[in-house]
């Protein structure tokens, strides 16, 4: 059968593809030679999520790693932050999961990295694995014979990890709902959960590809909807909702209110300071201003950095941080290899709720003190011509203006963010104001100015 591997399947941070229509098992294969031919590795470890095709794409990528003579550790069944932990922890060459996050049902793609959790990014060879994927070119094999397969059990080293972070003796015997959304995060969380002092409802814990209670995606509010109401109906302190690949979560108050990044990251970097006072905290730069006054308040040296995980992996390195949040539920540790993991957020904001003896909607009613937009997204022709118009509407009233990350404008009263994506020809906007009324008030206008220099909002 012929490969297919449509090159736009690969992405800054991944591959992610529509199977078999961009990538079959054949092109898969090819992948494989291509991460041989350009990594070189002696030794591989490997993974896979709970989707439909990720048993037999993860035995055929096996199988070939290993004819390629590369010895090649199974992993077996693992979330993404699994992997990543897997990297940090032991001694092998490379890392993969067959994956693709929190994509709906007909996707399959590849997360990796190389040793040490050290992120593969479009900078650093998922287009080089590209162009050779779509090559004729043949990879050579690291040695004569095959490779040798053997498994690892990662569960018990994970659990332990996951502990690590937090001191389980504070925990309070919180009633907790958690929909892991049939996705990777129900096959670790019955193990954490036994070493936990909670009443825990679960929803859809079993492992199920078709996803068929709901797309494991929680950044849409529809995907929220059964962890919130199951919150209510059983009056829960907290809900935990996980996306497919175990590495995002997003956390319900007993309000039934969603704990935005900005809330998350305040609480953590929090919880971390009073631990490791004077530490370094990054923080994405979509972040709310909410969270440098929590860093300076709490001793920290607060730090803001550009989106987008290999970035952050690379400042959390170079400033010797602690931890970095994301406004996109993403949260960075450094005893975590400075790699993100969701449930290890999760726990130390449970810690915090525990330590001072807090509701989760204490915390968000205190650190949602500014209201913020979200991101709003458009469709634009030229990026960089469209944030120059903006920046040249308002920078002679503005008190500051950066280019971090797209265009940055700050005001005394009100400041917003103009990024453009890696990946599509978006651009997009997030605005955060001292008040509702501001806020409704500048965003209108913003998403005038940007239509009215040829911008489509888009859904």
């Amino acid at each position: 059968m012929t490969a297919i591997v449509d090159p736009k399947i690969f992405r800054d941070y991944d591959i992610r593809a529509v199977v078999p229509d961009q990538l079959n098992k054949e092109g898969l294969l090819r992948i494989a030679e291509a991460i041989v031919h350009i990594f070189k590795p002696k030794n591989i470890q490997v993974g896979h999520d709970m989707r439909v095709t990720s048993d037999e794409f993860y035995a055929a990528f096996v199988e070939k790693l290993s004819e390629l003579g590369v010895d090649v550790v199974k992993l077996g069944l693992v979330s993404t932050d699994m992997l990543y932990f897997a990297s940090g922890k032991y001694d092998e060459d490379f890392a993969l999961t067959i994956s693709a996050s929190h994509n709906p049902p007909e996707y399959n793609g590849i997360k990796m990295v190389k040793k040490g959790a050290i992120a593969v990014s479009g900078d650093s060879g998922i287009y080089e694995i590209r162009d050779f994927a779509v090559s004729d070119k043949k990879a050579e094999a690291m040695k004569e014979t095959k490779g040798e397969i053997t498994e690892r059990d990662i569960m018990n080293d994970w659990i332990d990890h996951l502990l690590s972070f937090v001191h389980p003796g504070k925990m309070k015997p919180f009633n907790i709902v958690i929909d892991t959304g049939n996705g990777m995060a129900g096959h670790f969380m019955p193990n954490l959960e036994e070493k936990m002092p909670w009443k825990v409802t679960r929803l859809f814990y079993e492992l199920d590809g078709t996803f068929p209670n709901h797309v494991p995606s929680p950044i849409e509010e529809k995907n929220r909807v059964d962890c919130t109401n199951k919150v209510l109906e059983t009056k829960a302190d907290v809900g935990l909702v996980f996306d497919g690949d175990g590495d995002r979560v997003y956390m319900i108050d007993e309000k039934g209110r969603t704990a935005s990044g900005t809330v998350m990251t305040a609480i953590i970097a929090e919880n971390l300071l009073q631990k490791n006072e004077g530490a370094t905290i990054l923080y994405n730069a979509i972040v709310g201003r909410v969270v440098p006054e929590i860093i300076k308040k709490h001793n920290g040296k607060g730090i803001r950095v550009r989106v987008g995980h290999t970035l952050i992996k690379e400042a959390m390195r170079k400033y010797d941080a602690l931890f970095c949040g994301e406004h996109s539920g993403h949260y960075y540790f450094k005893s975590n290899f400075y790699a993100d993991s969701a449930i290890i957020a999760a726990l130390l904001v449970l810690e915090l709720m525990s330590v001072n003896n807090k509701k989760l909607s204490d915390y968000i009613d205190e650190y949602e003190k500014y209201p913020a937009s979200g991101e709003i997204n458009f469709e634009v022709n030229d990026k960089e011509k469209t944030m120059k118009e903006i920046e040249s509407e308002y920078k002679d009233k503005a008190n500051s203006v950066d280019w971090l990350d797209g265009v940055s404008v700050w005001f005394d009263d009100y400041w917003f963010n103009v990024r453009p994506s890696n990946t599509e020809p978006l651009l997009r906007l997030n605005v955060e104001a001292d008040n509702k009324n501001l806020l409704d008030q500048k965003t209108a206008e913003l998403i005038e100015l940007i239509k009215s220099k040829g911008g489509k909002p888009k859904e």
